[in-house]
């Protein structure tokens, strides 16, 4: 089921690509409903790996890889069905599909490098958690590309089929800031949560990089909220910052990671 799921959702990305290049409404819904299928085959996959594991799998690599990707299909389906934003959909599910395929060369059958006593509820609401905040700060920072591409376009007056795909400038900008109103608070609750798990087990984490690295995600994006709601911040410069940002979040997740001894099941 998961290799069939990988080749659907390759199928779903290439006809998103092929109504971006030159606009087909009929292979656009077709990739949509491929997008459906998707996300009922990685629903059903999620929930077979609930029963066998008997926890809630987000715990190895391979789990978190795949549980983002499910968020990403999840709420792209939810976006596409209020607001038909075609091409964010297009870009989002480039990511997850990459994230995905990224599970392949992960082994699935890994088990949590903790023991069962360290498991518990408080660590799976910890990490679900961030793994929610890191969902709604992608969509961000794919609207804030979308958004310098967009101001780039018109300045050069390149009058481009992707200009047309495009929210206003307008749309880009406050989506943007909401779902990075959402994305902070879940990542400061998720670090809360953390620290208050790795108390209750005695466990150290000040010193470890993920940690550090998760506190320097919060700030950054506390720099753009301030400068957005204190200095009224917009446009390309705001943008920027939120692109920025992310930066911290891939290097939180994909570097710091690997050198954490606190996070060591995510490997």
């Amino acid at each position: 089921m998961y290799d069939v799921t990988i080749y659907l959702y390759a199928i779903s990305v290439l006809m998103y690509f092929s109504d971006f290049l030159q606009s087909n409404q009929k292979v656009n819904k077709m990739a949509f409903w491929l997008l459906a299928i998707v996300w009922v085959f990685q629903s059903i996959f999620f929930v077979l790996q609930f029963i066998s594991k008997d926890y809630f799998p987000v715990l190895t690599l391979f789990e978190t890889l795949f549980f983002y990707s499910w968020i990403l299909v999840t709420l792209s389906l939810v976006i596409n069905h209020f607001f038909r934003m075609d091409l964010l959909i297009f870009f989002t599910n480039v990511l997850g599909f990459s994230v995905m395929s990224v599970t392949v060369f992960t082994n699935p059958t890994a088990t949590p490098a903790l023991s069962q006593q360290l498991i518990s509820e408080l660590l799976f609401i910890h990490i679900s958690l961030a793994l929610l905040s890191y969902a709604a700060l992608s969509f961000a920072f794919i609207l804030s590309v979308m958004y310098m591409i967009q101001v780039k376009l018109l300045k050069e007056k390149r009058w481009t089929p992707l200009l047309r795909k495009m929210p206003s400038l307008g749309l880009l900008d406050i989506y943007a800031y909401r779902l990075t109103m959402i994305g902070v608070p879940l990542l400061f609750l998720s670090l809360i949560l953390g620290g208050l798990w790795a108390h209750i087990v005695g466990q150290t984490i000040w010193l470890d990089p993920k940690v550090f690295f998760s506190i320097l995600v919060v700030v950054a994006y506390s720099v753009y909220l301030y400068r957005r709601v204190n200095y009224g911040w917009q446009g390309k410069k705001l943008a920027m910052m939120n692109v920025l940002a992310f930066v911290f979040v891939l290097l939180n997740f994909f570097i710091s990671g690997s050198l954490s001894s606190f996070h060591q099941w995510l490997r």
